[in-house]
């Protein structure tokens, strides 16, 4: 059977929906080139009827407030925000809803009628949508990088009801920050990747979230698993991977962990569940199909 490839697609999906009408939506971030979020969020569109089209737009740390301001005078509906920016947009919003704030980390914009972002984040229901089935009440976590996307897992997490996460980083700063933000609504603690407390913490952990963009498509890094091989030598067999990336698919890192007997999960789910939620978000609730998005993905996966 033959499937078009993503620039035929694209030339497809540009063919059927630009009018002299159509609005479009965005992702911002740097970088960008390996998401797929415009091919999921296309095929909703499309099938959904609506005048709209969602682009990827890469940006500079210098230009993000610029290049957002920008779109407020052109014919845009709203944003996903993705890394490095999802705290560095809070100075650009008019409003913010309570879960972006307690989190701290926004990753979807929409533009009012008077032309002012509103920012929420949609990654706390995306996080959470493949562990809903599982029984993670009581259970510990540890969660690996302390960035905007960590936060959003800290909330998911709290909201199945786990017993205690540790998060593990390099940078000091942002790391204590995330346990001062977080420790009075869950047993938390923080610990940088060199203690030697981390090895035990491994090997008992019920669930492994990785929220860094080690590994990720399209990014440099000296090694392709977070804190190297050795980092993991006590993992348990017994342990679930939650990688939050979804490019490629699986990653270095689940790879590794599947070959250890864990069971593993990539961040496809969660790409396709918080872009459901954005998506219904800037079009006033309409329902949004999660299979006809996931089974866009499928021939890039």
């Amino acid at each position: 059977m033959w499937f078009p490839n993503r620039s035929q697609l694209s030339a497809k999906l540009l063919l059927i929906m630009i009018t002299n009408k159509t609005s479009f939506l965005a992702l911002i971030g740097n970088p960008v080139s390996h998401s797929l979020s415009p091919i999921m969020q296309n095929a909703a569109i499309q099938y959904l009827g609506l005048d709209l089209i969602y682009l990827a737009i890469p940006c500079k740390n210098e230009d993000l407030e610029i290049v957002v301001n920008s779109l407020k005078k052109m014919n845009c509906k709203g944003l996903n925000i993705t890394i490095p920016f999802k705290q560095k947009v809070f100075d650009i919003c008019s409003e913010i809803s309570p879960v972006a704030k307690k989190v701290k980390a926004i990753n979807t914009l929409k533009l009012t009628v008077d032309k002012d972002w509103i920012g929420t984040n949609t990654d706390i229901d995306g996080f959470i949508y493949p562990l809903k089935k599982l029984n993670l009440v009581k259970k510990s976590s540890l969660i690996l990088g302390s960035g905007g996307a960590a936060r959003s897992v800290i909330q998911g997490l709290i909201e199945l009801k786990l017993s205690k996460i540790t998060v593990i980083s390099r940078k000091k700063k942002s790391l204590d920050e995330i346990i001062t933000n977080f420790k009075n609504d869950i047993n938390i603690q923080g610990l940088l990747s060199t203690n030697s407390k981390i090895d035990n913490l491994i090997k008992e952990a019920d669930l492994i979230i990785n929220t860094t963009p080690v590994g990720m498509m399209d990014t440099k890094n000296d090694v392709d698993i977070p804190f190297g091989e050795s980092f993991w030598n006590s993992i348990n067999s017994k342990t679930i991977v939650y990688d939050l990336i979804y490019n490629p698919s699986p990653t270095p890192f689940l790879k590794f962990c599947n070959k250890k007997g864990c069971m593993t999960i990539d961040g496809t789910q969660m790409l396709i569940a918080q872009g459901a939620k954005s998506l219904s978000y800037w079009t006033n609730g309409l329902e949004v199909p999660f299979e006809v998005m996931h089974d866009a993905l499928k021939k890039y996966l």
